[in-house]
């Protein structure tokens, strides 16, 4: 675990000149995460539906899970801003997998790497307006490969919430035997 807190500390620039070594491997605009998909979503007011934010992390980089095993550890996160008519909550992010790399055999991570879906539920309040809204989100997120972390970064993504308007239950007409429609 010691090499590790040290090369933590190379990765976010506590030791002199660390950093940039770490920016020399990797230049300022590498994507290290990609935003995939999220699930079409449409939602009428009052109720709330499932959604899914599917990401991928190029090979050879992995990235911490959002329960990484040490404290000092960057935690995979996402992060919306929301318009009053939709709310997110009820996010799962997936265990990560518990692996160990070459510069610290001994120590065990539990990072994301491939495809990874964090799970949550779209809410719309029930005074919601019908309306295509378009939720802004980001990912945070530390990329590091089997040599190397890299400075933490922010992935923007956007995608769209569908609310509509509120079907209200419409009584159909049943003859009875009072109705003056009915003839014996």
């Amino acid at each position: 675990m010691k090499s590790y807190r040290l090369m933590l500390a190379l990765c976010v620039g506590l030791l002199n000149g660390a950093l940039l070594c770490a920016q020399d491997a990797a230049p300022q605009g590498r994507v290290f995460v990609n935003f995939v998909s999220a699930s079409n979503v449409a939602v009428s007011p009052g109720h709330s539906t499932p959604i899914q934010f599917t990401f991928h992390v190029q090979d050879p980089y992995h990235i911490n899970s959002s329960q990484p095993l040490a404290e000092e550890l960057i935690p995979t996160q996402l992060h919306f801003s929301l318009p009053g008519e939709v709310a997110l909550g009820k996010m799962q992010y997936p265990a990560g997998k518990v692996m160990s790399f070459p510069f610290d055999p001994g120590t065990k991570l539990s990072v994301y790497s491939g495809d990874f879906i964090v799970r949550g539920v779209v809410v719309a309040p029930s005074v919601a307006s019908a309306g295509t809204y378009t939720i802004h989100g980001e990912l945070k997120y530390q990329a590091c490969d089997n040599n190397a972390c890299y400075p933490p970064k922010k992935l923007p993504f956007t995608f769209n919430v569908k609310v509509g308007t509120a079907a209200r239950a419409t009584p159909k007409a049943r003859p009875n035997a009072t109705s003056p429609h009915i003839h014996n």
